[in-house]
């Protein structure tokens, strides 16, 4: 395949609004894609590279070549360069990475060109490519939709699956199946102001009442090989966290794969600051003094696996009932059921329970439909956080320079939500609640994700996460979106979740007052 279909049909993607044409267009594409190609093309498309960064900044892409005649170059070779690219190191590797990238650039037509700085540069944004093409990829082979996106979630990669379904067909995403080793999406919540509109939205069955802990989600996998454990975004970390591996052989179970969070708690049982058991699971020198000096404490909420047994499509209640058969109490997170919410008693003690899981130093509570089944990779509506404290996860896509005592540091965020094609809308900015140290940390971090500077501050690519508090939403014309927070400040960065993980325009116009 020439790099010359993926950027004609990357243009024809972004240029129709229409989900029934985008579908048909990668439909196309992926007919007359090899499968070997094809993660490869469908990473490219959804705006990110195979190599995630190839050590080139946003000023090597600004003085172009001139453009090739005709378009000749491939895929696989495109692939390769760039591979090449990012494996340059050592004395004068910054100028022997531009040299390389110029002489690919010159072998490229205009649109090649523009295609390519744009998916380097990090502005390649296709808008919920992912989506589409799992409903593109389901045409091509004439495969169910609903069976792809279950592999997809299964096997944690849509490359690997568009690559078995174009090479062998539908009958191949019987492969795809929840596997002791091989991590899976996992299920995430939809929010709700309080308990009372919780319970309201997952009734008239039984909901179980989570406390929702303030630390980082972890899915642990044990088997007669080991035990294996992943972040929320599939990175495998098991050699950071060896208290988890050594909890977790203490399950009674030979084989199982567990969802769950770990957490630094002091000696008094309450939660540390979330930054220090962030800094802990991302730390990878000197594990064993890490441990000793701050170790972390695991919880686990559900059971995905047991002895073989995929427990997926099980209700909650059951998928539970086997959790506390394997894992003793003081291994799992603290739980109430609600079997009657609609009675006043019920919902008065899960209001209590999640008053007493604040006053524990928790972040809220997480209410659960125990009739439900465990959504792989879906921000299901069957789960739903309640905090007290009004946060949203926005994803940083500019910032400015600061004044006075922060001269010379990046201090002032450009907040962006989620649209529904997959770009971002800005909310907003804030420069409140950033201390000395997360400055200095930010303005090196956003330097490096810059995509362009200007006078007055970096525009950078999208996919810094920043948790902000604020106190509420209000209708503005001066946002894409029409609306703003109010008194937004920064709570701290989330480096466990990517921006897809970030909120929604949707979750946030959700919460204008009911006469806005």
């Amino acid at each position: 395949m020439l790099l010359a279909d993926i950027a004609r049909t990357s243009l024809e993607v972004t240029a129709t609004s229409a989900g029934t044409e985008k579908v048909a267009l990668l439909a196309r594409l992926f007919r007359e894609t090899e499968p070997a190609e094809a993660p490869i093309a469908i990473t490219w498309l959804a705006g990110r590279l195979p190599q995630r960064r190839i050590g080139v900044g946003w000023r090597s892409l600004l003085d172009r070549p001139a453009p090739a005649p005709t378009a000749r170059l491939t895929l696989r070779e495109v692939h390769e360069a760039l591979s090449a690219i990012a494996a340059v190191s050592g004395k004068g590797a910054q100028n022997e990475r531009k040299r390389r990238l110029h002489a690919l650039l010159a072998d490229a037509t205009e649109r090649e060109q523009d295609f390519l700085t744009r998916l380097i540069g990090g502005e390649l944004r296709q808008g919920a490519l992912d989506a589409f093409a799992v409903q593109g990829l389901a045409a091509a082979s004439g495969a169910d939709p609903d069976a792809v996106r279950r592999a997809v979630m299964l096997g944690g990669s849509l490359g690997a699956v568009a690559q078995a379904l174009l090479a062998h067909g539908p009958g191949a995403l019987d492969a795809f199946r929840l596997e002791v080793g091989r991590p899976v999406l996992p299920m995430l919540a939809q929010t709700a102001k309080d308990v009372d509109e919780a319970l309201d939205r997952l009734g008239p069955g039984p909901v179980a009442v989570d406390e929702k802990l303030d630390g980082i989600r972890v899915q642990v996998h044990l088997d007669e090989q080991g035990v294996r454990i992943y972040t929320r975004t599939l990175d495998d970390i098991t050699d950071r966290l060896p208290e988890v591996t050594a909890a977790a052989r203490e399950l009674t179970a030979a084989g199982a794969v567990l969802d769950g969070e770990v957490i630094a708690l002091g000696p008094d049982g309450r939660p540390r600051p979330f930054q220090e058991t962030s800094s802990r699971v991302g730390s990878r020198l000197d594990v064993a003094g890490a441990r000793a000096t701050l170790p972390l404490s695991p919880a686990f909420f559900d059971l995905l696996s047991v002895d073989g047994r995929d427990l997926l499509d099980l209700p909650a209640a059951e998928r539970h009932a086997e959790l506390a058969r394997i894992a003793p109490e003081s291994l799992r997170v603290r739980r109430m059921q609600a079997a009657d919410p609609a009675h006043e008693d019920v919902r008065s003690a899960a209001r209590t329970f999640a008053e007493e899981a604040v006053a524990r130093g928790q972040e809220g509570v997480v209410l659960k439909a125990l009739d439900a089944p465990y959504s792989a990779g879906r921000r299901g509506a069957s789960w739903l956080k309640v905090k007290p404290v009004h946060t949203l996860d926005l994803v940083v896509l500019a910032a400015e320079w600061g004044h006075g005592r922060r001269t010379g540091r990046l201090s002032n965020l450009h907040l962006g939500a989620r649209r529904p094609d997959g770009s971002f809308a800005m909310l907003g900015k804030t420069f409140k609640g950033l201390t000395d140290e997360l400055l200095n940390w930010q303005t090196e971090r956003l330097r490096e994700l810059a995509t362009r500077e200007e006078p007055w501050g970096v525009v950078v690519r999208p996919e810094l996460v920043v948790e902000v508090a604020f106190d509420g939403v209000q209708r503005s014309t001066r946002y894409p979106a029409g609306v703003t927070l109010r008194f937004a400040r920064v709570v701290r960065y989330r480096s466990d979740k990517s921006a897809d993980d970030a909120d929604t325009v949707a979750s946030v116009v959700a919460g204008l007052p009911p006469d806005e």
